[in-house]
């Protein structure tokens, strides 16, 4: 399967992420999960989870948004660095640093999101 985050539902989940809509991100790129194969679809429910703990980030759900995270992280861990033309040694990284922070029990609301960016 290729990746295109240029344009169809890939950008548009990337688009809505980048602006912190993080539920829309969510249903967009689960529009491509739905009918993905492996090993792209479990790629995708890596992306999908960081979205989905920070949208529980934003209903103060600590717990869920750390446990997201973590799922996120088992997943992403098996893939290269830059597969699905996302830079995932960026994003894990990101995601490891957000996961100190939240243990830390450091503000919720100062966490920027896990960057997502094509490479």
């Amino acid at each position: 399967m290729k990746f295109d985050w240029t344009e169809g539902a890939l950008a548009e989940g990337l688009r809505l992420y980048e602006a912190g809509e993080f539920f829309n991100a969510h249903e967009a790129w689960e529009s491509v999960w739905l009918r993905a194969p492996e090993p792209e679809k479990t790629f995708l429910q890596g992306l999908i989870q960081v979205t989905a703990a920070f949208h529980h980030l934003r209903r103060n759900n600590r717990l869920g948004a750390m446990l997201l995270l973590q799922a996120a992280q088992r997943r992403l861990v098996r893939y290269p660095a830059g597969f699905g033309g996302i830079s995932l040694s960026l994003l894990r990284d990101d995601i490891g640093e957000r996961l100190r922070m939240l243990e830390k029990d450091e503000a919720a609301s100062y966490l920027l999101s896990p960057r997502i960016r094509p490479n």
